[in-house]
Parts: C-alpha cells; sequence; structure tokens
C-alpha cells in the first residue's frame, strides 16, 4: 500500500506565499514522476506543476515565476512554492505520484492524496 499526505494549504491574502508539502508512504521502489493538480469548484483538475525522479521541471503558464516545485527523493517528499498568490489560484490542490512498488517492481502506478485546500482573498 502506498499513501500520500498532504499539508500546507490555507487562508491567504493575495500576493502572499503558501508552501505545500506532499509525503509518500509504503512499499516504494522508486518515484518516476511527483506533481500537483488543482481542482476548483465547478473546473476540472488540471496540472500545475511537476517534477521527474531526475529534477526535470513543467509549469503551467498561469503560474510560471510564481510557484515553484521541489522534491527530497530521500524523504519521498515533494513541495510546491507558491508565491504571489492570486485569487484565481483559489483551489483542492492534490498531489499526484507515478512510481512502482517493491510488490510489483516491473509495474508502474499511479497514486494521489486526498487534496488540500488553498484559499486566496483579495
Amino acid at each position: 500500500q502506498v499513501q500520500l499526505v498532504e499539508s500546507g494549504g490555507g487562508l491567504v491574502q493575495a500576493g502572499g506565499s503558501l508552501r505545500l508539502s506532499c509525503s509518500a508512504s509504503g512499499s516504494i521502489a522508486s518515484i518516476h514522476t511527483m506533481a500537483w493538480y488543482r481542482q476548483a469548484p465547478g473546473s476540472q483538475r488540471d496540472v500545475v506543476a511537476a517534477i521527474i525522479s531526475g529534477g526535470g521541471t513543467s509549469y503551467v503558464d498561469s503560474v510560471k515565476g510564481r510557484f515553484t516545485i521541489s522534491r527530497d527523493n530521500s524523504k519521498n517528499t515533494v513541495y510546491l512554492q507558491m508565491n504571489n498568490l492570486k485569487r484565481e489560484d483559489t483551489a483542492v490542490y492534490s498531489c499526484y505520484a507515478r512510481l512502482t512498488t517493491t510488490l510489483l517492481p516491473s509495474v508502474t502506478s499511479t497514486y494521489w492524496g486526498q487534496g488540500t485546500q488553498v484559499t486566496v482573498s483579495s
């Protein structure tokens, strides 16, 4: 079993900052990709940022220059530093991981965290 647990969401004023964390635990062999998605009310869930095991990153255009994704492979943890937050960043942020487990090392599976609310007020 693998679990992803997020933390760091909350209420912040526009222009402020938050840092999200997501730790993966369980029978993990290796993690290829970790990412953050977000879903605003009435909208679909979209990717915000992703990072691969080698450190390569990608971002949706709307957060470039404001958000930074990073990971600590030794802790199976991914972070999302969010600066200069805007009201349109309000959403439930969910962690995603694509990994292999020690039980099935040849099979790649995806896992999701439970989500954490980020609310940006004006």
